[in-house]
């Protein structure tokens, strides 16, 4: 009998150790795109409040993190450290979709599992660099707000695919281009790469939430752009901005949608 697809994500879910947990992502993600992983499986769905993470970073309230000025190497490597925080989050949220919403065609499996593989070798770019420059993940401390928003939503996959990736991931392709700037103004080639192979396959992963979000508001027969803006009022009151238009467009958002979002702003 072939293994079940949902204790294996429970596992890799609950694997402390992030290199550990990045081979079991890869070796998962293989398994499912090979057929070797069943969806028989009657692994019980936990609330996991606390996935598998290091004792390192200590996490903190958002205003106590350290500051991020790129005008020096460690401001340079405090920022990169930030970054690596999100991709070790957001492969613990990829594997959390793809294990908690059972009730999902089979290729949403498959879709979140990509991600959580793609958001692994994110993270090892990252972590790589940042160990060149004598640091580590885990050097300083870090904030857990992407992953509260994930239990938030864990009660309803179309408040998960509106939230997370539309609103808190989708908010990485608005800063990110002028990151990549002022690490170009640094001279900071190598983590220039880095962002820009993070930003590309962010539109994607965003592109992913976009098409299940719209795939949910059809099989209950919401219109997308107003259940979009009612969930907005009532988990945030309202959205930052500015937006990257052209990113956003790229990953599924329409025109319409983003004029909203931006007379929202005003």
């Amino acid at each position: 009998m072939m293994p079940g697809v949902y204790a294996t994500l429970q596992q890799a879910l609950q694997q402390e150790d992030p290199e550990t947990k990045c081979r079991a992502v890869d070796a998962l993600y293989r398994d499912w795109q090979e057929g070797r992983l069943s969806r028989w499986d009657d692994t019980p769905v936990l609330p996991l409040d606390v996935p598998g993470r290091p004792a390192q970073p200590r996490l903190v309230d958002p205003r106590e993190t350290p500051k991020r000025s790129l005008g020096s190497p460690e401001g340079r490597a405090v920022m990169l450290h930030a970054f690596a925080h999100i991709e070790f989050n957001a492969i613990n949220l990829a594997l959390d979709a793809a294990y908690r919403f059972r009730d999902m065609p089979e290729d949403f499996v498959g879709d979140w599992l990509q991600v959580a593989h793609e958001e692994a070798r994110h993270f090892r770019l990252i972590r790589d660099y940042l160990r060149e420059l004598g640091h580590d993940y885990g050097s300083w401390p870090a904030h857990n707000g992407l992953w509260e928003m994930v239990c938030k939503t864990r009660h309803d996959v179309l408040h998960r695919m509106a939230l997370v990736p539309r609103v808190m991931e989708a908010r990485g392709l608005d800063v990110t281009p002028g990151l990549m700037q002022r690490f170009e103004q640094a001279g900071d080639g190598r983590a220039v790469e880095i962002l820009q192979v993070i930003y590309d396959e962010e539109i994607g992963h965003v592109a992913i939430g976009n098409r299940w979000f719209h795939f949910c508001c059809r099989q209950r027969e919401l219109e997308p752009g107003e259940t979009f803006q009612q969930l907005i009022r009532e988990y945030f009151g309202r959205l930052r901005g500015p937006f990257n238009r052209s990113a956003r467009l790229q990953a599924g958002f329409d025109e319409d949608e983003l004029t909203a979002m931006e007379q929202s702003l005003c």
